[in-house]
């Protein structure tokens, strides 16, 4: 039976490589739902691009990428020289082409959409020549690594934001400490990501990558504390002492609660815990779960609702509060859920979880379509999937950093700078939950601003000198 109640021992605060993911995990039972391209189908697919001239494409994707410009060389088989186009915009490029919804983003602005062709395979061309490239030449980027500067950042979490920064960071010649609360490194790409896009030890794979970039020191197992730090901790006062820039890459906390009656105990989890656990617990069990019902209307709940459905649930009930027109989850996501057996009920908000003489959970109680109506969806397992908590109190520890209304991170988008000019800030926890290649793109931007700001200091320093 599913224990509701498991939680991740953190390791202890040395510095450490990535740490080796146990086999028999059931996110290991769940296929990828988009295979990768060999070589004769990545050249005759990337041949169909008709490199137009406004790049429409280019404009949809978040991280700036060239992708005319990438797939021309995929075309014309320089495997090598497509990847070094996508990376030097978007460093996580292998796993943003598994993860991002292309559908909505790159591919659904491609110019075949409006004469009733299917768009250019985008993602998976990117995949292709990452994956590819990187395996012939691991040093692809390394050769174009600036001298040591000297400069020392501190990067608080170790997700894509991070991980997009601290890269750049050190291809300037810096050097770069990652600090995360986590046993692993890798932040949603890791733990949040479902496992038909993305498998943790792919995730693992590009974190290696990135660490190898230059002069990156990963340190988990420690967390960032606004008092004294003690053991396995460091405090926001150290950072900003001890290091010329400090990037917030926070990412979000737990599972947001539905707050109603017999939601505490086992049988209630929360979606993130859930995927998380699919993803790295080799210990977890659906044993018993025959029935399931996913509470919530955003890509997190259809996700979680395709993954219990891939791993055996017999009967998987999404459950929403509002009409399907308004869910926030994806058309293209929603649809795929339904050929995998994935039900949707709309109108039914929450009421109270059922539970049996035992305790054990038997059903959801919900309120039908805005009438007075109520109904019981039987339910072995109830996961909820509407939101998630912020941590960004620990951003506004710093002198300077201020927080929007809703406890966002306030920056200056263009840089990626707070209100304290040696802190900037990225991802989760400024856009609220966006993308990967959302928080990708916060680092890179950030580690360009950190970059300019060391030499506009230098200037100055040599005016007044």
């Amino acid at each position: 039976m599913l224990d509701t109640n498991h939680r991740v021992t953190i390791a202890s605060g040395a510095a450490q490589a990535p740490d080796a993911l146990p086999p028999s995990r059931l996110e290991l039972r769940i296929a990828e739902k988009k295979a990768p391209y060999d070589d004769a189908s990545a050249v005759l697919e990337a041949s169909r691009c008709l490199y137009c001239a406004d790049a429409p494409c280019t404009k949809a994707c978040p991280s700036d990428i060239d992708v005319p410009t990438f797939i021309h060389k995929i075309a014309t088989r320089n495997t090598v020289g497509a990847a070094r186009t996508i990376l030097s915009e978007n460093l996580l490029g292998a796993s943003c082409a598994r993860v991002c919804p292309t559908e909505v983003l790159c591919a659904g602005a491609c110019v075949y959409n409006h004469w009733g062709r299917p768009a250019i395979e985008i993602g998976r061309l990117q995949r292709y020549a990452t994956e590819q490239a990187l395996a012939r030449q691991p040093d692809l980027l390394t050769k174009t690594r600036q001298p040591k500067t000297g400069k020392r950042i501190a990067c608080v979490g170790a997700g894509p934001a991070s991980l997009a920064a601290a890269g750049h960071l050190a291809l300037e010649g810096h050097t770069v400490h990652i600090f995360e609360q986590q046993p692993r490194a890798g932040g949603l790409n890791i733990a949040g990501i479902a496992p038909y896009k993305l498998h943790a030890e792919d995730a693992l794979d590009e974190v290696r990558f990135v660490l190898s970039l230059g002069d990156i020191h990963l340190r988990t197992g420690t967390q960032v504390v606004t008092g004294t730090a003690g053991a396995g901790e460091i405090s926001t006062a150290t950072l900003e002492r001890d290091y010329d820039a400090v990037f917030l890459g926070l990412g979000l906390g737990t599972d947001t609660h539905l707050d109603i009656e017999g939601e505490q105990g086992e049988g209630v989890v929360g979606a993130t815990t859930l995927i998380l656990r699919i993803k790295l617990d080799a210990a977890l069990s659906l044993a018993g779960i025959a029935r399931a019902v996913v509470v919530g209307g955003g890509n997190t709940a259809i996700d979680v609702a395709r993954e219990l459905a891939q791993l055996g649930v017999k009967e998987v009930v999404i459950a929403y509060r509002r009409t399907a027109a308004v869910m926030r989850g994806y058309r293209h996501e929603m649809a795929a859920a339904r050929l995998e057996g994935v039900r949707l009920l709309e109108e039914r908000p929450p009421l109270a979880v059922v539970r049996d003489t035992q305790g054990k959970v038997s059903g959801l109680r919900v309120n039908v379509a805005g009438t007075s109506r109520e109904e019981t969806l039987p339910a072995d397992l109830i996961v909820v999937a509407i939101g998630q908590n912020r941590l960004t109190q620990l951003a506004a520890a710093f002198a300077g950093v201020e927080l929007e209304r809703d406890g966002r991170v306030r920056i200056d988008e263009p840089t990626c700078r707070t209100g304290n000019a040696k802190v900037y800030a990225g991802g989760d926890c400024v856009n609220g939950g966006k993308e990967v290649v959302n928080a990708v793109q916060h680092g890179k931007l950030a580690a360009r601003a950190i970059t300019a700001s060391f030499a506009q200091r230098h200037d100055k320093d040599r005016a007044h000198g």
